[in-house]
């Protein structure tokens, strides 16, 4: 018996899908654009947290020490900085390897430095951080260690960063509450003129004994049905535009020289699948219990 009518809920949702064509097309539609429009904004929001993560690796700063440090200094400092909270990574400068930098930098100056010997520079560690947010305290962290002579800290340019980071969550989240408001509009209207068209039917119903539930589950089922289809097509629309895409940018000169690299579409796929599903199935539910409360109230 329960199968009997679990199949009549399904078999009434397809019909009403397949029956009324024009609302189902219409809903189909600004659905896909709705889901199209998050899919690219949150593409290139992912694209920018990714390329913000990267500049998180590679900014920090750099811990020189006293010139006089001795080896085991050196050594015990390097073990301290690895034990530090927020410290992504510790990386190991030699005063040589500081001489040579200093003389790319300089470049067709290196001149100026002629004469000189690596002895000038201090050993020093560049430090990398987990999140850009913990600057100061791992800052502040460092500054109480041992034969720590001067820390040059991007400070500017980390809280900018931080910010980046920060407001791009907040617009998409905004971009993400608004078409969801927007979809659950659409549906809950679309699936309205639906169940108008059969109020006779539903009064009947009602009059027969139906329980509001019986009524309204093949309507609910209807908005998901709607509601997946939309998903899968603009999967599928943003999938494949976005490795067009990619792939364009990948091999421009111009995007090369930025040295910025993209995310794939795969990278990006369980969480794209997992946001138009509940899309998809919550919008259908809910956009269809909104339109269904006129006709069900006693």
């Amino acid at each position: 018996m329960k199968y009997n009518v679990i199949g009549y809920f399904l078999s009434e949702g397809f019909r009403n899908v397949f029956k009324n064509k024009k609302s189902t097309f219409s809903c189909l539609g600004v659905m896909c654009a709705t889901m199209l429009i998050f899919g690219l904004f949150f593409a290139i929001g992912e694209n920018i947290n990714h390329a913000v993560n990267g500049l998180e690796q590679e900014q920090g700063m750099q811990v020189f020490m006293e010139h006089d440090a001795t080896e085991e200094q050196i050594a015990k400092l390097g073990e301290e900085l690895n034990k530090v909270e927020g410290i992504n990574s510790v990386t190991f400068v030699t005063k040589e390897e500081a001489y040579n930098i200093m003389k790319e930098r300089l470049g067709k100056n290196e001149d100026a430095i002629k004469g000189f010997t690596p002895d000038i520079f201090s050993v020093s560690y560049i430090v990398t951080l987990t999140d850009l947010s913990l600057n100061n305290q791992v800052y502040n962290s460092i500054l109480e260690l041992d034969n720590v002579r001067e820390i040059q800290n991007k400070r500017d340019t980390i809280e900018m960063l931080s910010k980046v980071g920060q407001t791009i969550q907040i617009i998409t989240f905004v971009i993400f509450a608004i078409l969801i408001i927007i979809s659950l509009f659409i549906i809950s209207n679309t699936i309205k003129l639906t169940v108008h068209a059969r109020r006779k039917e539903i009064s009947i119903m009602k009059y027969v004994g139906a329980t509001n539930g019986f009524i309204r589950t093949p309507f609910i089922i209807e908005g998901i049905i709607i509601g997946l289809i939309s998903g899968i097509i603009s999967i599928l629309v943003v999938g494949g535009g976005y490795n067009y895409i990619a792939t364009q940018l990948a091999h421009s000169e111009t995007w090369q020289k930025l040295s910025i690299s993209l995310l794939s579409f795969g990278d990006m796929f369980g969480q794209i699948v997992l946001v138009y599903l509940l899309l998809g199935v919550g919008i259908g539910i809910i956009g269809s219990s909104i339109s269904m409360r006129k006709y069900l109230e006693v």
